[in-house]
């Protein structure tokens, strides 16, 4: 079946009345059905769901006004006109018609010019009726839509925009669109990716990159992606409809699952190299070795089993970082000191100072004890592990925030950081190193895991280079339960 072409059902239990309804119609390019009874005539309705349908009355069994009324009453073809064919011209049974639901009559003997022009007429109307139902029921969806949706004439000036659309491009509710053109809307607000595909754009679809509107990442902002697409019109319309929908989340997905598979190779090789090399060693000796060397060669296995170890248990705490910030029970600011101070002994750190402001002794802080344990090891340990000598000076403040939350701050006077490497901190497995080497200690996940313990509470994390010398500070804001 053409959707491009009318469908007309000629019904007559008559072969003459078929062929010389078909003679007359075929030059108009229709595509024509055919049914001889009634029965036949409401089955091909359904079928075909024609344009029009021309039905004779007079016919056994199932007359045309029972099939009219049947018609009428099923869903999907409620609607399609139907025109009666009938040598009976009387009132009654005009009045019978239109009862059962027909549109209009032709009276046998048939006028040519009278039927060609009735048919064009009719089928053109329907097909308008069609399209004006299709884009009320696409309006209906699209409103209530996620996605955004922008249906373009063939020019590329907008027809329609729906509510998440608007909200992409910044045009307000009662914007009117007509008009506009999706591209310089779009430049406003976004860097249109890959360039060179948008300033080709619309053309055919095959073989184009998939086009996206991307907002960089600011200071105050994530970076924001759109993928935009071009989808068919049923019927093969010279409408365009385009969908813009948030891809954001994927990008960041496809980037962790990216950095993730980066990381394990140059982490995990490293310490497991270690370990599978000095054990190698240990098992194809020609000749027993001596003590010592025996000893250094299982220590460096230990300690790579020990690296190997730490690293798998990185990972699995971040996995495990939404599930801490929700169980158990709240942190208050005054237990803060002593959780630092069996913090500091595990970790041997001996320049180490606590305070907290006393108005907030009591505060209980929107974050479960465990979860406020995980964030002080992550912190301190980070201190320990990045300062040039192992041996930091730390101190952690925990005092009021203008905003009504809880400033906790941890600085150090280790290593100064760039502005690249203090914008991507909180990303996992991200780490300072100039090159992927896997010696740095860590996965690169403890600030990442400090960040989502904060955010799912609804603080913010910051951090920044210490103004009076070398080392960085960090500054959590917490809200107060």
């Amino acid at each position: 079946m053409n959707p491009a072409r009318n469908i007309i059902l000629i019904v007559d239990d008559e072969p003459r009345g078929r062929e010389l309804l078909e003679a007359l119609l075929a030059p108009l390019g229709c595509q024509l059905e055919f049914a001889a009874d009634g029965m036949e005539a409401y089955q091909q309705t359904v079928k075909h769901q024609p344009d029009l349908v021309l039905l004779d009355v007079m016919m056994p069994e199932l007359d045309g006004f029972e099939v009219c009324r049947r018609i009428r009453s099923t869903p999907g073809v409620a609607e399609v006109p139907i025109v009666m064919v009938t040598a009976l011209d009387d009132r009654d049974s005009r009045i019978a018609a239109i009862q059962a639901g027909a549109d209009d009559f032709l009276t046998k003997p048939i006028d040519r010019i009278e039927v060609r022009a009735r048919v064009q007429s009719i089928t053109r109307l329907n097909r308008y009726r069609r399209l004006l139902a299709e884009r009320s029921k696409f309006e209906r969806i699209a409103e209530l839509s996620p996605d955004g949706y922008c249906l373009m004439h063939p020019d590329t000036t907008l027809a329609y925009v729906n509510p998440q659309a608007r909200q992409y491009l910044g045009l307000s509710p009662e914007a009117d669109v007509a008009g506009l053109h999706l591209r310089p809307l779009a430049q406003k607000h976004y860097r249109l990716e890959p360039e060179a595909a948008w300033f080709a754009w619309p053309s055919e679809p095959a073989g184009r990159p998939v086009l996206y509107l991307v907002r960089p990442e600011t200071k105050g902002e994530a970076p924001f992606w759109l993928q935009v697409d071009e989808l068919r019109l049923p019927g093969g319309g010279a409408d365009r409809l385009v969908r813009i929908h948030n891809v954001t989340n994927l990008i960041a997905r496809q980037r962790d699952v990216w950095n993730f598979h980066k990381m394990l190779s140059h982490k995990l090789r490293t310490p497991l190299n270690g370990l599978s090399g000095s054990l190698e060693v240990l098992a194809n000796a020609d000749t027993p070795l001596p003590a010592t060397e025996v000893a250094d060669l299982a220590r460096a296995a230990l300690d790579s089993a020990n690296r190997l170890d730490q690293q798998v248990r990185d990972i699995l705490k971040f996995m495990q970082a939404p599930a801490l910030a929700r169980l158990g029970a709240l942190a208050e600011a005054g237990a803060i000191p002593a959780k630092v101070e069996q913090i500091r002994q595990n970790l041997l750190l001996r320049d180490l100072t606590v305070t907290v402001a006393a108005e907030i002794l009591r505060t209980r802080l929107r974050l479960t004890i465990t979860a406020l344990d995980t964030v002080l090891v992550e912190l301190l340990e980070n201190c320990q592990k990045f300062h040039p000598r192992l041996s930091p000076r730390v101190t952690v403040e925990l005092a009021p925030a203008p905003d009504g939350r809880v400033a906790l701050r941890v600085t150090d006077d280790g290593l100064t950081l760039t502005p690249e490497q203090l914008a991507h901190v909180w990303t996992p497995y991200y780490q300072a190193e100039k090159l992927f080497t896997g010696e740095v200690r860590g996965m690169g996940l403890g600030l990442a895991m400090v960040a989502s313990l904060i955010w799912e509470n609804g603080g913010s994390c910051r951090m920044s280079n210490r103004a009076d010398g070398p080392g960085v500070s960090v500054e959590l804001l917490i809200p107060i339960a």
